[in-house]
């Protein structure tokens, strides 16, 4: 005798329907995730260093909080931080207790501010980020860079973005060069007597390679790509003068009554190039800031 399967169970028509309805429904979830598993929001972020500022915005995920933030414009000038982002006070000293109340969920510094860690680290967890090492490829840093804080943040498309971006652009405004450009002396007065002069190592550096520019510099240079020297040393080097602002307060006013300086604008090669001011400190928005207005200063008519 064949055991009975048991009694059929009969799904009304209506029933039968929604039953399917849900089936499907689940077969869905199964295949592209649950409703509620969506994107997940970037971390917020609080940098003290202005490098990391720049690059979190350039990778379209700003800071929720970054150190003087006037002067940041004043001295990265682009990409422009949005009006709600938190200003941290000092760089070297930050309003720690503002900080706790944001309650970031990462902190992010360089080895600048590697002193400030064991504090910072109360609050949130501290990542540090190294750029300029000496003997090291500064372009292939400042990708790196990009490529570690977009991770960070949750965005690695981001970063492939921005560097095939800036280094297109790069080579674009390479092709628009005039063909007779002298070597270049890239300087930023630190007062009426005194500049750094950038050489190698450094970001300007880096940007004059990749646009196939010679640096008149013969000088070293230190871990970030410069020199502090007096004007006087820039005397009977053949080149072009190139001068990054800002000025700092009355230096520009001194320098039309000195001598020296005027002497050194007598033997540039072509009269001094004077761009606005580009962080020379920087990671790729900086980079290609720096090409930019170069490039302008350089094909200008009154450049020539």
């Amino acid at each position: 005798m064949t055991e009975s399967p048991g009694p059929t169970l009969r799904i009304p028509a209506p029933r039968r329907a929604a039953s399917r309805w849900l089936a499907a429904l689940l077969t869905l979830c199964c295949l592209v995730g649950a409703p509620t598993a969506l994107a997940a929001d970037p971390p917020r972020i609080a940098t003290l260093d202005w490098t990391l500022a720049e690059t979190l915005q350039a990778l379209g995920t700003p800071p929720e909080a970054v150190a003087q933030v006037d002067a940041y414009h004043a001295w990265v000038g682009e990409p422009h931080l949005p009006g709600s982002v938190t200003d941290l006070g000092l760089r070297t000293q930050p309003n720690l207790e503002l900080l706790s109340d944001l309650a970031p969920d990462q902190i992010l510094i360089s080895p600048m501010f590697a002193n400030l860690k064991p504090r910072l680290s109360r609050i949130a967890p501290v990542q540090n980020f190294t750029l300029y090492t000496p003997g090291r490829d500064t372009w292939q840093e400042m990708r790196e860079l990009t490529h570690g804080v977009a991770e960070l943040v949750g965005r690695p498309e981001a970063a492939d973005r921005l560097i095939e971006s800036a280094e297109a652009r790069i080579d674009e405004l390479r092709r628009q060069l005039p063909d007779d450009v002298p070597p270049l002396l890239v300087v930023q007065f630190m007062d009426a007597r005194h500049v750094r002069v950038f050489g190698d190592n450094g970001l300007y550096q880096a940007v004059l390679e990749r646009l196939g520019l010679d640096n008149a510099w013969p000088g070293k240079t230190n871990a970030w790509g410069f020199s502090l020297t007096g004007i006087e040393a820039l005397a009977n080097l053949d080149a072009r003068l190139v001068v990054v602002e800002p000025y700092p307060a009355g230096v520009h006013e001194t320098l039309e009554k000195s001598g020296l300086w005027q002497g050194l604008i007598r033997d540039s090669r072509g009269d001094p190039l004077v761009l606005p001011p580009v962080w020379s400190f920087g990671a790729l928005p900086s980079a290609q800031r720096f090409a930019e207005q170069l490039t302008a200063a350089l094909e200008s008519p009154h450049a020539r």
